[in-house]
């Protein structure tokens, strides 16, 4: 007997196209497989269609990330996961386009036991968030970097992201000004309905 493949959806893919997923951008150049404005609401895909919504660096770019993870919540199956990843507020303004910065407190927006007036109405289950303190080490030689700089940035990075992720909340609160910014969070949410 052979396994239900899994319907994936990579959210603002971009260049980067993900084999096996639906990839969607709004930028037609790119050639996703489907082109539509995430800003505009419905997306083009019935309720409960995915197992796995992942959203990498497209979030911060939209105009209101509550309102995108309703949407992600109605397309995504129950027991669904949704993979994001977004600029950790320390050093979300860096790129021109970007809209929001996240934190720690992210998730508990989503959380039916946060305040009446905090709770947006969708319930994500939180399975995992992680600070990365440098994530585009693809992008440093063409910022003029050695291969050996990056590598020992690397090494430094494994090491800075282990310790604030220790207490993620206490990084986003106080040690992110004494280090300095953190350029990821991420987060993976179970969608519970």
């Amino acid at each position: 007997m052979q396994e239900p493949t899994l319907k994936k959806l990579n959210l603002g893919c971009g260049e980067h196209k993900k084999e096996g997923y639906v990839n969607i951008d709004w930028q037609a150049l790119t050639k996703p497989d489907v082109v539509h404005d995430l800003n505009a609401f419905p997306y083009p895909f019935d309720d409960n269609t995915f197992d796995l919504v992942e959203a990498f660096h497209v979030l911060e770019h939209l105009d209101k990330p509550f309102v995108i993870m309703k949407e992600l919540h109605r397309i995504l199956k129950p027991g669904g996961t949704l993979h994001i990843k977004v600029p950790h507020f320390s050093r979300g303004f860096t790129h021109a386009e970007h809209a929001h910065g996240f934190d720690v407190t992210f998730p508990l927006y989503f959380n039916k036991n946060f305040t009446t007036s905090g709770y947006f109405g969708v319930p994500f289950e939180l399975k995992s968030m992680r600070l990365q303190w440098l994530a585009f080490f693809h992008l440093m030689p063409a910022l003029g970097y050695g291969q050996s700089t990056i590598t020992i940035l690397r090494g430094v990075n494994k090491i800075i992201s282990f310790l604030a992720n220790i207490s993620p909340a206490f990084t986003s609160r106080i040690w992110c000004f004494w280090v300095g910014g953190f350029d990821e969070i991420e987060f993976t949410f179970t969608c519970t309905k």
